[in-house]
């Protein structure tokens, strides 16, 4: 029987007037892996501080059991800023001790890319005061997780993490026999990593058994079965419910529930975007060019991030951009930015940016705009319209999408100073919303927010009628809201990957495993393309075309399909066609295979 580590009875808390969490008993034990999620504000971070007696409750008791090894990693690290990374991490062994712990080896290879922290001026012999917060970040992750613990407490560990680090932590908790509670709005990583979910809400604090997808499940059956008045809301699950449930990609955590039940429940739920309804409004609004890149460079300073880029976004695209640190996302869309905003003016380095005439730009950056801080937040909202059409006949006032977003009729009124840093972020994305763009670039937009407020975002963005590019650490919100992945790799190259995330951890695999150097310092020069090799780019490009027009053919006739279902002979004839289409798409993925590892 497992062994219980902390215990809580009948905790509560109360700031000013409103009691964050009220009468709540709840237990850790040995090999639990536990989630936390729930709006900001709720209480969530309060939980787990009191849970690990940083802080203490109003009301209860918490109970640790005897000599229990507890570790716990704030949103504010302790670190020392005049001691080095060595000092804070390795402590006093020498370096054949730590280097000879093969465990270790793992921690410092996952969170800084290699042994000698090829991302540090000095290695492990850097000082820490100068350093970015999300370099300080993974120093105090690696702190911790060296340390031998029996319960780990994480408050939002994937922040300033990218892909490749969220993956390789999942990877290291479920192998850990440490106990595990975590607050994170990353959903993919609560489905790899959590056996168990708390979702705090009202003071209260509900029990799930599963991971985020069994709690998604759970939820909606509960708020079904209750036919509650938050209607809106278990709309919202039920959709998410019915995108996890049709087969979400790097979905390994299985449903622990009954799936006829799970299928009863999504019967009526359609799927969550109509892509060729969705190509077919964006091409009346932003007409054939929405941005072409020919021959272009990308350079930040001195350093050169990417050479000879030839590629297009086209109406109704929406893409996913991953990379390591560095890489160069953030300056790719600043240079497709600037180009948009000063028509055509600001171009790069090298080669052109080619802007159609209709692109209505928004721009999210990583930055929360400044605002008059005595600005209401509706008055913040209005100041850019007051009413806002959302594409697919859904229009909205300014009021009615703030309280879509989580501000209520009082918070409406709350003065934009008072706002905390999630808030903030909400509202710079109502702002863009308010503008109604035709193109969005959304960099690091899951910053900050809560898993309820993101799911508000995707059903959004579901049915929104434009061109989009995504740079996100959020696995599940870019396998969520766009159709491909591209990739910056650190070479000065941006590649298509028809698997998605998968393949691009691969890719990233085999290149650490290869000592390929990681694009903190300058990329090395090429020799400039041969002809050859722009001949292999414009056939490259002209298949990724082609893949685009196959997937919209291919939910076309699933729609003729599912319309004329009675007919046998149609759904035959149109049946012969999805396999045509099937067969060509997989000759072109490995052909686009074959020929992306010339270029």
């Amino acid at each position: 029987m497992a062994v219980n580590l902390v215990n809580l009875e009948a905790v509560g808390k109360v700031y000013g007037t409103r009691a964050l969490l009220d009468g709540i008993s709840l237990g850790v034990s040995e090999g639990d892996r536990i989630g936390v999620v729930g709006r900001n504000g709720d209480g969530k971070t309060t939980l787990i501080r009191i849970l690990a007696k940083l802080e203490s409750p109003d009301d209860g008791r918490v109970t640790h059991s005897g000599g229990l090894r507890l570790g716990v990693l704030t949103q504010h690290d302790s670190l020392d800023p005049a001691a080095t990374v060595r000092h804070e991490v390795i402590g006093d062994m020498a370096d054949h001790e730590w280097a000879g712990d093969a465990r270790i080896r793992d921690i410092l290879t996952g969170l800084f890319g290699g042994l000698d922290l090829p991302a540090f001026p000095e290695g492990l012999d850097t000082v820490i005061g100068p350093l970015s917060g999300g370099e300080r970040r993974r120093i105090a992750l690696a702190q911790l997780l060296i340390a031998e613990q029996d319960l780990i407490v994480l408050d939002e560990p994937t922040n300033h993490l990218d892909v490749e680090g969220i993956a390789w932590l999942a990877e290291h908790l479920r192998a850990r026999r440490s106990a595990l509670v975590v607050v994170t709005h990353d959903r993919w990583f609560l489905d790899q990593v959590c056996t168990r979910m708390w979702d705090v809400q009202r003071g209260a604090v509900h029990e799930y058994e599963g991971g985020y997808s069994d709690y998604v499940f759970a939820r909606a059956e509960r708020d079904r079965i209750a036919a509650t008045e938050e209607a809106k809301r278990q709309n919202l699950m039920r959709k998410e419910l019915a995108w996890l449930r049709r087969g979400a990609p790097a979905r390994t955590s299985k449903p622990r529930f009954r799936i006829e039940a799970a299928n009863e429940l999504i019967a009526d739920v359609p799927p969550p975007r109509d892509s060729a309804e969705l190509m077919k409004f964006a091409n009346s609004r932003l007409g054939k060019t929405v941005f072409d890149l020919e021959d272009v460079t990308v350079q930040a300073g001195p350093k050169v991030l990417l050479k000879h880029l030839t590629w297009q976004l086209g109406p109704g695209d929406r893409i996913g951009l991953v990379g390591v640190n560095g890489a160069g996302k953030t300056s790719l869309l600043r240079t497709m930015t600037e180009a948009a905003r000063t028509d055509g003016e600001a171009q790069p380095a090298a080669g052109r940016v080619k802007v159609g005439r209709t692109v209505k730009l928004a721009h999210l950056s990583q930055e929360v705009a400044e605002l008059d801080p005595a600005w209401r937040v509706l008055e913040a909202v209005e100041r850019v319209r007051q009413r806002v059409d959302l594409g697919k006949g859904r229009e909205m006032s300014a009021s009615q999408l703030c309280e879509k977003f989580g501000f209520t009729k009082e918070k409406q009124w709350t003065p934009v100073g008072d706002l905390s840093g999630g808030e903030r972020r909400r509202l710079q994305i109502l702002r863009l919303l308010m503008d109604e763009p035709n193109v969005l670039f959304l960099d690091e937009p899951t910053n900050d927010l809560d898993i309820e407020t993101l799911t508000q975002l995707e059903d959004l963005l579901d049915g929104w009628p434009g061109s989009l590019i995504v740079i996100s650490h959020d696995r599940y919100f870019i396998e969520r809201t766009t159709d491909r992945v591209f990739a910056l790799l650190g070479d000065a190259t941006l590649r298509m990957l028809p698997r998605g995330l998968d393949e691009y951890l691969e890719r990233r695999r085999r290149m650490v495993e290869a000592g390929t150097p990681a694009p903190s310092a300058p990329a090395a020069e090429k020799q400039k393309p041969t002809g050859d090799t722009r001949v292999l780019k414009k056939e490259l490009q002209r298949i990724e075309r082609r893949l685009d027009r196959i997937g919209d053919q291919e939910s076309t006739l699933h729609a003729q399909i599912a319309e004329d279902a009675t007919d046998f002979e149609r759904v035959a004839a149109l049946d012969a066609e999805l396999r045509e289409l099937a067969a060509e798409r997989e000759e072109l993925e490995m052909r686009w295979l074959e020929m992306a590892e010339e270029v």
